[in-house]
């Protein structure tokens, strides 16, 4: 036996804890510390900007052709994008979860390669962006002027010179965006009327500045071949691009035989301004450069996060005078303050599990074993999450909570036993240990086998449900091993020399055994009326597991519990063709709102920017509402739920807009949002306005339902539009060029892009347009001249004319269709399962033919994972059966064991509907660790009754008899578990709900697998026995005959 070996050799076996300590330790300084692991799908964002052109141009003409190749690619699980009239297109291409990133963007990047042709010609001369990102921003850095010595225009450009340059260098950054960008454009703005009376159209202006705004390379002086040889070789340089407003006005546009010269500066101006001025950036109500940073998939937060955090501080000391940083969004401020919660957790949970041991034991030396078990086991599990390629995580870490009630299991169990031997046979400490040993040997290595094997099937789920057991089964299943191997080894080893044979009690624990000794003849009393009336105790075993059944269907699921992440996001939304600057009326009574509640530190405005499409959107505005430190806001009234209802109710009273207010998503990465994303795809009638009133008619139906709440749909198909109804015919016979009434259009109402110039060794952009005055109303039209073919100036109004009319000013497209996105959460009361179900029935009942619903984000990864749990459960007793079998060498027995199963499921289903809580996969992970618990307080009870029953006892009598001699054991190991999850159960501060789901569900299962089972194991047991008993009776009677 292998234990006899190490009680004979203590040294030998300290070393061997020793070791595993110090590695572990090696180990631990090298984890990676995150949130959580790689779980969230890899994303591809293909992003491009149509200037001039309206949302549903940019629709059909760039997201349609570059959709269709992208349609279906390896491992794609959805896309969606949004077209903006702003001219932007953003497609975001969702991969499985596993799928490596970069082959992803290969793959994307070779389809979009495809559909270049497809695209506008001035689409394919902007360029379409191709990037591996999270849909999360990681961090938001603050540039702020506060004496307003700097304008937004050089507060944009520094930053983007000498931050976000620097800010790239660093590893795990996969996009810096800034949002209110305002880069550099030489804009050179045209009076209409002016051009008129020279006779100069728009084309003209663009060839000149096309021509003398350009690079040209002459070679040089003497350049090879010669015919004979030279001295020298000088290159030929002439004045290429410009780089000033000033020479820009001095283009030439036209020059007369006369002499006569038209210059830029006759017909306009030129100034240095911003190449967008689309959205305003604000924090706290001050002017201010918003820089978002997105991690790249795969690379760790913390690390990151802190980077950029060091840089910025180094970055800050050659700031001008007047500008100052900060990071008032960093979502990893909730990561580390729920990992440190969760330690300190940890560290309240070992210290109740050491004073149970001790109260059960009595004996500070004894604990000493348990304790040193605790240790070992612990630490030696960082090496193995290194091994494996773990991290510190929430996952990781709940695993070793619950592994602190578990991994001293085995070492109590040796300890209780060898105390037992000496005081009953009057043994030594190291011929009881031996004795000890040869008795609990084959439960341990029977417990550690069924505590791994449970997880076993975990290793064959895919999808983020894979990913988040994974996690937490792989540590658990390390510490069991590491605690099986330290039971086998140290802890006899230590028994052997530490305890004492003729141990004193004190008086205390003479009053704790006396009572204790009265409870084990209560139980004993229960226990065999139990085993004398099988009948009885089959039918109670029947009502729980039917309990079971009505409690799994009746508890509403969720995917995981929403946490108070430390900040909110607001979506103020106006009506459609409402201006910037009314944007920014509403934002400063936002802000006014938010920052007098005395949860909120800081309020982000990013006015025209939606962040829930990721495009600019000059009626909307998003705000980052940023709470207080957890440590600050410990009363409910500050909680982030409590503050986002206050809030909402106050930002209802806003006329102006319709203000909704949203919990970040409980894992970053999925969805922008926290709640649901659902999508109507059109796949018949090619009509936004029917779409519309379908989605409006579905929202209204859903409203009607209690457990549906926040809907709201981005989709404005009915938005006012200026149609300019041009004569083809006409303009064919004056002989007027379509592309020039198009560029002429195009830059008296928005921008032409026409070259670039260079300027702190940067590349910006020439953009032509009309002076501000010329384009303010609709009947600026007439301003417009073009030329015919005999050279004519007419005005555009005599070829074209102006309708009103309306069209979309966002399209989506989900998977190639058009489409509309739904946003929308759970109410009160009601869980995300509910929810999810209610919205699929509302869709089914509404929707017409040619008409159907998709999720993505978090939605999506819930409905993937249903029936996930129940699928693991199955699978873990099955593999824990044949290991039982294995083990037993028998087919029934192992039946008397998985019969206890049931008790633990039954504890922890009551208690988390007692609490009103939901079934996430937080809670069934717990599950899924509550069979092996189960499991292992069964297996010391059968395991005696066994040994008994060699002994000569009868079924019964050895039921009886191994359930009193196993009492006090599993009492104090199921004790140790109990206690050591509970400071789970009571945890509050970040990350919270998440703890309270993994504990108490495993906090009420542990109290009935104890309480209950104890009871029903030694009935099982013996009932199966028997019956095994009377067939083998039966074979060899059928085998004599």
């Amino acid at each position: 036996m292998i234990s006899s070996f190490f009680i004979e050799r203590p040294v030998f076996a300290s070393v061997i804890s020793i070791l595993i300590v110090l590695i572990g330790l090696t180990a631990l300084v090298s984890l990676p510390i995150e949130q959580y692991p790689n779980i969230t799908p890899p994303q591809i964002q293909v992003s491009t900007v149509y200037n001039g052109a309206d949302a549903q141009t940019v629709s059909d003409t760039v997201a349609a052709p570059i959709e269709a190749q992208i349609n279906g690619v390896e491992n794609m699980i959805y896309m969606y994008s949004q077209n903006s009239a702003s001219g932007n297109m953003n497609l975001s291409v969702f991969f499985d979860i596993g799928t490596p990133i970069e082959q992803a963007r290969i793959d994307v990047q070779n389809q979009v390669n495809l559909a270049l042709p497809q695209v506008p010609q001035q689409v394919q001369a902007q360029g379409i962006n191709i990037e591996k990102q999270t849909p999360s921003i990681l961090q938001i850095i603050s540039l702020q002027s506060p004496s307003g010595q700097y304008d937004d225009i050089f507060m944009s450009n520094y930053a983007t010179i000498n931050v976000v340059n620097e800010l790239q260098l660093l590893p795990g950054i996969s996009q810096i965006s800034i949002i209110n960008a305002r880069n550099y454009a030489m804009r050179v703005w045209l009076k209409p009327d002016l051009m008129a009376q020279l006779g100069i159209t728009t084309e003209e202006i663009v060839r000149a500045i096309q021509v003398q705004n350009a690079q040209y390379a002459v070679g040089q002086i003497a350049q090879p071949p010669n015919q004979t040889p030279v001295e020298l070789t000088i290159p030929i340089t002439i004045k290429g691009r410009l780089t000033d407003p000033k020479e820009f006005d001095e283009i030439i546009v036209r020059a007369e035989p006369n002499g006569a010269i038209v210059r830029i500066k006759d017909l306009g101006y030129t100034e240095l301004g911003a190449q967008s001025y689309n959205v305003v950036g604000e924090l706290d109500g001050e002017s201010s450069i918003i820089i978002a940073i997105y991690q790249q998939y795969g690379a760790n937060a913390l690390d990151v996060a802190n980077s950029i955090k060091k840089k910025m501080e180094t970055l800050a000391k050659d700031f001008p005078t007047g500008i100052t940083y900060s990071v008032p969004y960093d979502t990893t401020r909730f990561v580390n303050a729920s990992i440190k919660e969760v330690f300190e957790t940890m560290i309240e949970a070992a210290i109740l599990v050491v004073l149970v041991v001790f109260v059960f034991l009595q004996n500070a030396r004894a604990t000493l074993i348990p304790i040193q078990a605790l240790i070992v086991s612990i630490v030696g599990t960082f090496a193995g999450m290194y091994a494996l390629g773990l991290s510190l995580n929430t996952l990781t870490l709940f695993g070793m909570v619950l592994a602190i009630g578990i991994v001293v299991d085995d070492a109590i169990v040796v300890i209780e036993n060898v105390e037992r031997n000496m005081k009953e046979f009057g043994l030594s400490a190291k011929q009881a240990a031996h004795r000890a040993m040869a008795e609990v040997t084959g439960p341990v290595i029977a417990i550690v086998f069924v505590l791994c094997a449970v997880f076993v099937p975990v290793a064959f789920l895919g999808g983020i449900a894979g990913q988040l057991y994974k996690q937490f089964a792989l540590t658990i299943s390390v510490s069991v091993i590491i605690s099986g191997i330290v039971a086998l080894t140290s802890s006899p080893a230590l028994a052997g020399v530490v305890l004492k044979e003729n141990h004193t009690s004190s008086k205390a624990a003479d009053l704790f055994n006396d009572y204790f000794g009265r409870f084990t003849k209560l139980f004993m009393r229960a226990t065999t009326w139990f085993i004398r009336k099988p009948f009885m105790g089959i039918l109670f075993f029947l009502l729980i597991c039917a309990a079971d059944l009505y409690l799994f269907r009746t508890i509403p699921s969720a995917f995981v519990p929403n946490e108070d992440q430390g900040y909110l996001f607001v979506i103020a939304t106006l009506p459609e063709g409402a201006s910037l600057d009314r944007v920014n009326a509403v934002s400063d009574k936002i802000g006014k709102i938010a920052l007098a509640n005395p949860a909120v530190e800081h309020v982000i405005t990013m006015g025209g920017f939606s962040y829930t499409e990721g495009v600019n959107r000059p009626n909307v505005g998003t705000y980052f509402v940023i709470l207080k430190d957890w440590s600050q806001r410990k009363s409910k009234e500050l909680q982030a739920d409590e503050v986002r209802n206050e809030i909402g109710r106050q930002f209802a009273e806003i006329e102006e807009a319709v203000v909704l207010t949203f919990n970040p998503p409980a894992i970053q990465g999925l969805g922008t949002v926290g709640g649901f994303e659902f999508w109507i795809e059109n796949r018949g009638v090619d009509n936004m306005a029917y779409l519309e009133g379908i989605t409006h008619e579905l929202i209204a139906k859903a409203r009607q339902s209690p457990e549906i709440a926040n809907l709201s749909a981005t989709i404005q198909a009915n938005t006012k539009l200026v149609f300019v109804d041009f004569d083809r015919d006409k303009a064919s016979a004056l002989g007027i060029p379509l592309s020039d009434v198009f560029n002429a259009l195009q830059v008296q109402f928005g921008s032409l892009y026409i070259n670039d110039f260079n300027k702190f060794g940067r590349t910006y952009q020439v953009l032509l347009q009309a002076a501000p005055k010329y384009r303010a109303t609709l009947n600026s039209i007439g301003d417009i001249y073009v030329k015919t073919s005999n050279q004519q100036m007419v005005p555009l109004s005599s070829v074209a004319s102006l309708k009103n009319k309306s069209g979309p000013s966002l399209v989506s497209r989900f998977n190639a269709f058009p489409a509309s996105k739904i946003t929308g959460s759970s109410a009160p009361g009601f869980s995300s399962g509910q929810t999810l179900q209610r919205m699929a029935e509302v869709a089914k009942q509404v929707l017409p033919d040619q008409m159907y619903f998709a999720w993505s984000g978090e939605a999506y990864q819930q409905i993937q994972t249903g029936g996930t749990s129940a699928q693991v459960l199955i699978a873990g007793m099955i593999v824990v059966f044949l290991i039982l079998a294995a083990l037993y060498e028998r087919w029934l027995l192992p039946f008397s064991i998985l019969m206890a199963v049931p008790f633990g499921m039954f504890g922890a289903l009551v208690a988390i509907w007692l609490k009103s809580m939901n079934n996430d996969v937080y809670f069934q992970i717990g599950l899924v660790t509550l069979v092996a618990l189960s499991a292992k307080n069964a297996i010391l009870i059968v395991e005696f009754a066994l040994i008994k029953h060699k002994e000569g006892m009868s079924f019964i009598e050895a039921a009886l008899e191994a359930s009193k001699l196993r009492f006090r054991a599993i009492l104090m190991t199921s004790l140790t578990f109990i206690f050591g999850v509970i400071p789970l159960v009571t945890s509050s501060g970040a990350g919270a709900s998440s703890r309270h789901s993994v504990g108490t569900g495993v906090l009420g299962g542990m109290i009935a697998a104890t309480i209950l089972a104890l009871f029903f194991v030694p009935l099982f047991y013996s009932v199966i026995e028997a019956v095994a008993h009377r067939k083998e009776k039966s074979k060899e009677k059928n085998v004599r005959d």
